[in-house]
């Protein structure tokens, strides 16, 4: 859709957007912080999150001025999503003054991370233009000490096989790991009682309800860089608890661009690119002590798909990795992600076990040929979904079909196979390596006798 003239208009009549400032409250069971967005003093948003304090009060200090910058740094991330509604020119953040290298962070992280928001909506702009940041506050983000950082695994945990997989393999390999959960659904914790998680991190938060009436109203909207701000929430939670390691799921594959030859890619805030970026921020505005990586990040979804049908078969049931049926905690077997990963799975299980996991065989659903024919890279662009590389889903259809051999063949696979069947595959992903990572060396281990690298 060209909404290209809704965001000049928008930006004509919504002048700037404030983060005038946030305000803590705390009570026996949790600790609630509630932000304050002015959008050109015509609509105020509250967005707001809790932390569940449980056995974990007594580590919580809410004076403490690092706890107040990490608070803020998450006011950063949430503000995007107000933003992206009437994409005002100014962006005015209070409390705070930003440093230059600060403020040109943030316009990368918000440039990019918005990128499918920009590609969708057809609006023409560019990095250094589409916002100015004005940092008008007193204080400053200073780098602090956590020196007493224990040495415990902080393991962010959705759903999802990534996840559960680094959780099975990360609770077979140390016994001083936490979990982490952002707004848990009943398939997180489905996985983490799947998964033994006996010390649970939990944040819920809630957005303004003030940007959903916008929605309806038809002003801008679309994908924001959520594993972004998972990653700044992640760091509160690692600060309370007093935990070094703070470990995500994302895999090489998550680096390849959604819209070939460009940068826009669903996926950037899960790419190796942002990873090292954050780490860089972290380490400069929040603190050195902290230590943010994916532990899968050496790994394709090829690989990761082999090493949960491996390791992860108690999970079948329960994990779920299709957005628009997470809600419901099901499979909707309609949309990318549901049909990627059938596919992406299917060298390492028997029909009959996926069957049963989606409830039909998704390989013979006409209605996805559309999407099937984006996901191997015949249509203009990759779905805007979190899915494997093209390569990736090539080379399980050519196992694939030898499965079929000397059975009827589904409508994909033999669409696939009459039209764009390679007989010889060049690239043997299943020892694919990537070294771009910040694996230490005892959990770079664990996946390199995984795939059987030692």
């Amino acid at each position: 859709m060209n909404n290209h003239n809704k965001f000049l208009e928008l930006r004509k009549k919504y002048k700037f957007l404030s983060f005038e400032k946030y305000e803590i409250s705390e009570d026996f069971e949790s600790i609630k912080v509630v932000y304050l967005f002015n959008l050109s003093d015509k609509i105020f948003f509250k967005p707001y999150f809790k932390i569940l304090k449980k056995e974990f009060s007594f580590l919580i200090n809410v004076n403490d001025i690092k706890f107040h910058n990490l608070v803020f740094n998450i006011g950063m991330i949430e503000l995007i999503s107000y933003w992206k509604a009437a994409c005002p020119k100014v962006i005015r953040i209070f409390k705070y003054n930003l440093y230059e290298k600060q403020i040109l962070w943030w316009k990368k992280l918000y440039f990019n991370g918005l990128g499918e928001f920009f590609y969708t909506n057809k609006i023409q702009t560019n990095q250094r233009d589409f916002v100015e940041i004005i940092a008008k506050g007193k204080e400053k983000n200073l780098s602090s000490s956590y020196k007493t950082l224990s040495k415990f695994n902080l393991i962010a945990v959705s759903g999802g096989k990534d996840s559960s997989l680094s959780l099975e393999l990360l609770q077979k390999n140390f016994n001083n790991n936490i979990s982490f959960v952002l707004n848990p659904s009943k398939t997180t914790l489905k996985t983490l009682k799947k998964g033994n998680s006996k010390i649970i991190f939990e944040i819920h938060r809630k957005i303004s309800p003030e940007l959903l009436e916008l929605n309806k109203k038809g002003f801008l909207n679309g994908h924001t860089p959520f594993s972004a701000l998972l990653a700044f929430y992640s760091l509160l939670a690692s600060a309370f608890l007093g935990v070094r390691n703070i470990i995500f799921s994302n895999e090489s594959s998550a680096n390849e661009s959604t819209v070939p030859n460009t940068k826009i890619n669903h996926q950037y805030s899960k790419s190796f690119e942002f990873e090292k970026d954050f780490r860089n921020y972290v380490k400069k505005y929040i603190s050195p002590d902290f230590n943010y990586f994916s532990f899968l990040r050496p790994l394709n979804e090829f690989q990761i798909s082999y090493l949960f049908s491996k390791h992860n078969r108690k999970y079948f049931e329960i994990f779920k990795s299709c957005n628009l049926g997470s809600k419901l905690d099901i499979w909707c077997c309609n949309c990318p992600k549901c049909l990627f990963t059938y596919i992406i799975l299917s060298p390492f299980n028997e029909n009959k076990i996926l069957e049963k996991i989606f409830g039909e065989n998704l390989l013979n659903k006409k209605t996805l040929l559309k999407t099937f024919k984006q996901l191997i890279g015949v249509e203009k662009d990759k779905p805007f979904e979190c899915v494997g590389t093209i390569n990736e889903i090539k080379y399980s259809l050519h196992i694939v079909l030898k499965k079929y051999e000397n059975l009827e063949m589904p409508f994909l696979l033999d669409f696939y196979k009459k039209n764009f069947y390679e007989k010889n595959i060049k690239n043997n992903i299943s020892n694919f390596y990537d070294g771009n990572n910040f694996l230490e060396e005892k959990f770079e281990k664990i996946i390199k006798k995984e795939i059987n690298f030692l």
